[in-house]
């Protein structure tokens, strides 16, 4: 059997983190040791009850500590039009049933990474405010550090402004401070995302296995393809899911390697992601772009996934 993978999911929920933690959940070989909340979607009190939420309903049984409510030198900014005014409205979910950490979010991230016998994966599906203020205060835990697998960018274009994607531009110090970290880091941004569409056949596929997990993932698919249909869409881009395949089914990611640097001052490029594609500045790339996805075998992974819970969504 593989190996199982000590992982920690950083998010702000949001119906595509909370599908991410399914797809994270419901993976064999993934260990999910800690769970942190960050604000973005919805301010941090929301996104962090939805993260209880999301946790009651898959089982997930670690530690959740309350994220920071602001980036690290910026305004914070929400997506409520996208994702309702509860961060994650549409089905009813189970109310909490566990306590959240008494530590914050940095100090949980560092204690699982001290006491993990093998080195952890991290997996932000929201701004990095959490993850870069764990590399700046603890430097030195740097090599228990698998790799940082992250939703957030776009080599090609932004979502929330011409330039940049929403993840990244709430939080471009955060983001600047992971891409400069020397880690192992693994993007998936709008380059894939925005091809990983779930079509409304495929919401019914999943509604038809029947338990509770596939319900709510259905609806959550349901509720987050109204705004995209009303701009054009096709069927639901699920951006979050993609920083978890990164880890469980690799191939049905390409990547390309490439030198990007965040953008942090411009007056209308502000949270882009800057990368090099033809490699003229001679700079070592630093980061492994995602750049297209198998949408089938996506799509496929997500209703598979759903199967492995019980009745009772467990």
């Amino acid at each position: 059997m593989k190996k199982r993978i000590p992982v920690l999911l950083d998010g702000d929920p949001g119906h595509d983190d909370a599908m991410a933690w399914v797809l994270a959940k419901a993976c064999p070989f993934l260990d999910i040791k800690g769970i942190t909340s960050v604000a973005g979607n919805q301010t941090i009190e929301k996104t962090t009850y939805n993260a209880m939420r999301v946790c009651t309903l898959l089982g997930i049984d670690a530690p959740i500590a309350m994220g920071r409510p602001m980036p690290l030198l910026c305004a914070p900014r929400t997506a409520g039009n996208i994702h309702g005014q509860s961060g994650l409205d549409g089905p009813k979910l189970p109310e909490p049933t566990m306590q959240l950490s008494p530590l914050s979010p940095v100090e949980l991230m560092a204690k699982v990474l001290r006491e993990s016998d093998e080195p952890v994966a991290i997996i932000p599906t929201g701004p990095m405010t959490n993850v870069a203020a764990l590399l700046l205060a603890h430097p030195e835990l740097k090599e228990n550090i698998r790799l940082i697998s992250f939703m957030g960018g776009g080599i090609q274009s932004g979502n929330w402004t011409a330039a940049a994607e929403f993840n990244i531009l709430v939080d471009p110090e955060a983001a600047d401070t992971v891409f400069r970290s020397g880690l192992p880091l693994y993007m998936a941004g709008l380059d894939i995302t925005e091809k990983a569409l779930i079509f409304p056949e495929d919401f019914e596929k999943i509604r038809a296995v029947g338990n509770e997990v596939a319900r709510v993932v259905a609806d959550w698919l349901e509720f987050f393809y109204k705004f995209h249909r009303e701009i054009g869409y096709e069927g639901a881009p699920v951006h979050d899911p993609c920083a978890v395949v990164a880890l469980i089914r690799p191939e049905l990611i390409t990547y390309e390697d490439m030198y990007v640097e965040v953008e942090k001052k411009g007056q209308y490029c502000r949270g882009m992601t800057v990368g090099d594609q033809k490699g003229v500045l001679g700079n070592k790339p630093n980061v492994h772009v995602g750049m297209k996805i198998d949408r089938d075998g996506f799509a496929n992974l997500l209703l598979e996934a759903v199967k492995t819970f019980d009745s009772e969504g467990k």
